[in-house]
């Protein structure tokens, strides 16, 4: 009988990207015939982020490694120096863990790093969530890693197809759905929000009468528009204080662009002193669900409102362009970065309510299906490519 368990090194390096994968690395944990390497880098280990590592490893997770490679700046030099880093910092992590395989995740910015330390040493690359299209420079990253890597397991049939398209091996794409639908799964049964959010998790603001309803807002700068950062989210303030309802805000990632966006929340903060908002850096991947869930809408440009809330049918009020081409349900309503058009969708999408569930991005069993394909498929690196 053979022992030897295959050493997969999955890479976290932002605080969405473990949401995305929290599923299967259980899975993977869990596993007989695997072992997880898990490495946790950038954002995902600093605290004005959130510092979602210490929700990680409160899950029971065994750090194996942590990269520090983040350059302050949140501008698009320091997104390609911050790549750089990765890249040399996960090279000697590889090259000391060997593993079997290597995992990334997605399509943020410096998720290319892991691609290429893995692909330039000959370890076997497999991409996350591939095929997908939207509107800044994720579009162009999530590419470079599919072409980069040798197994796709994808969120979608759409993105399935288009990675085929891409020129990849149909054998080596395989739909798996996505593993946050697999969290937004295990609290769709639940009837009732089980914390208070502002007791639980603090954060700063008014001490909100959210009881009646409230909505979420999730509002990243686009790096492709990075230089009007502040002036979007200043519109999304302004239209979200008008709304005059009460409303939990999550600070952005960490992009070019986000101290724009940063910025202008502490600027309008501190003069338009709005009593209808609190503020929270993160919270653990299962209770950031249930308050989606229980919400009466989620307003910005987050893909959870393409994704999860499609599953739990939450109303969208999609913001401006970082979204734009992705496969979207029926929840989703598109508006411009215009006060004026955040307040009449969003009042609408309070008032029509919940839609039906839609499971474009999968039917909740994602994680366990990625651990299993790990198991089972012949991992290699490609040594040819053919189109």
């Amino acid at each position: 009988m053979n022992n030897i368990k295959r050493r997969i090194c999955v890479v976290v390096t932002a605080r969405p990207s473990y949401s995305r994968i929290k599923t299967a690395l259980t899975a993977i944990q869990d596993h007989p015939e695997l072992e997880l390497q898990l490495v946790i880098a950038g954002s995902a280990l600093l605290d004005r982020y959130g510092n979602a590592v210490d929700f990680i490893e409160k899950d029971g997770f065994k750090i194996t490694a942590k990269v520090f490679m983040v350059l302050e700046g949140e501008n698009p030099t320091t997104m390609a120096k911050t790549t750089g880093i990765g890249v040399m910092e996960l090279t000697n992590v590889f090259y000391n863990l060997k593993p079997d395989a290597v995992v990334t995740i997605a399509d943020r910015f410096e998720t290319i790093a892991t691609s290429i330390a893995a692909a330039y040493q000959n370890i076997p690359l497999i991409h996350i969530q591939g095929g997908e299209v939207t509107g800044s420079i994720d579009e162009k990253v999530r590419h470079a890693n599919t072409k980069l890597a040798d197994l796709h397991l994808v969120s979608s049939e759409d993105a399935k197809q288009r990675v085929i398209r891409l020129g990849e091996n149909p054998e080596k794409v395989i739909n798996t759905g996505c593993p946050s639908i697999d969290l937004a799964k295990q609290i769709n049964s639940e009837t009732k929000l089980n914390f208070n959010p502002i007791d639980k998790y603090g954060g700063v603001g008014s001490n909100l009468n959210w009881l009646d309803g409230y909505i979420v807002v999730m509002q990243h700068p686009v790096t492709t528009e990075y230089k009007n950062a502040k002036i979007q989210i200043t519109e999304t303030l302004k239209a979200i204080k008008e709304l005059n309802y009460p409303a939990f805000w999550f600070w952005p990632n960490v992009d070019a662009g986000s101290d724009g966006t940063s910025n202008g929340i502490r600027a309008f903060r501190e003069i338009e002193k709005p009593e209808n908002i609190h503020f929270f850096k993160n919270m653990e991947p299962l209770d950031f669900l249930r308050l989606i869930k229980y919400s009466k809408a989620l307003v910005g440009n987050s893909s959870t409102g393409i994704r999860e809330c499609a599953y739990l049918g939450i109303p969208v009020i999609n913001i401006g362009s970082r979204q734009n081409r992705r496969l979207r349900a029926t929840n989703v309503v598109d508006v411009n970065c215009i006060s004026n058009e955040i307040i009449l969708a969003t009042k609408k999408a309070i008032s029509n309510g919940f839609y039906s569930s839609s499971e474009i991005y999968g039917n909740g069993s994602a994680g366990e299906q990625i651990a299993e394909i790990l198991a089972t498929e012949k991992l290699e690196f490609s040594k040819t490519i053919t189109y």
